[in-house]
Order: structure tokens, then sequence, then C-alpha cells
């Protein structure tokens, strides 16, 4: 089960969970209980946070737990998925946080 902070997480994964088996590919960002940011893809976003905050997803998360969804964004293929994670992760600290805090579309 997940449990998240805002509303605007919690709908975003209301929204995935009611679409089985998608094909979709996510670019994520995670804040760390450190306050660092986390960015990764995933095809199935609630499974990777529960994954990452079970202790079992990627190593820099491990030491830094609970983790809390705070962006995501949909890629159509994982190319894309991986492309924009590279974006993302060449952003400074203030442009990741303006990014995350602008309004959902």
């Amino acid at each position: 089960m997940l449990v998240f902070d805002d509303r605007k997480t919690m709908i975003l994964i209301t929204e995935i969970s009611l679409v089985p088996d998608t094909k979709q590919w996510f670019v994520y960002m995670l804040e760390c209980a450190d306050g660092s940011l986390y960015t990764g893809v995933s095809n199935d976003l609630a499974k990777r946070v529960e994954t990452h905050n079970a202790g079992k997803g990627a190593k820099y998360t491990r030491s830094r737990l609970p983790v809390k969804l705070v962006y995501s964004e949909i890629a159509p293929d994982k190319g894309e998925a991986l492309k924009k994670e590279i974006k993302m992760k060449q952003l400074s600290r203030v442009d990741k946080l303006n990014l995350i805090n602008q309004p959902p579309v």
C-alpha cells in the first residue's frame, strides 16, 4: 500500500492504478528522507515507488528512506523516458524544484 503526503501525488497514483497492464513509461522524481532528489524511469510507477521504499530499489535510495514521489511524466516508450531522465538529471536542483512545483496540466 502506498501512502503519500500530498493530494496531487495520490491522484496521480490512483489514475495510474486504474489503467491495468499499461505500456506507458514514466520518468519520475523522488524526494528522499535527507531532502535529496532521485530521478528514474519505470513502466509501473506505483510498484517502483513501493520497491524503493522496501529498500530494494536503487542503491542511492536504500540509505535515504523513506522516499516520496514528487513528480512524474508520461513518456511514449522506454527510449523517450530514458532521454527525459537524462535531461532531468542534468537540471540544477533549483530547476528540478521548479519542475516539481509546476501546477499539473
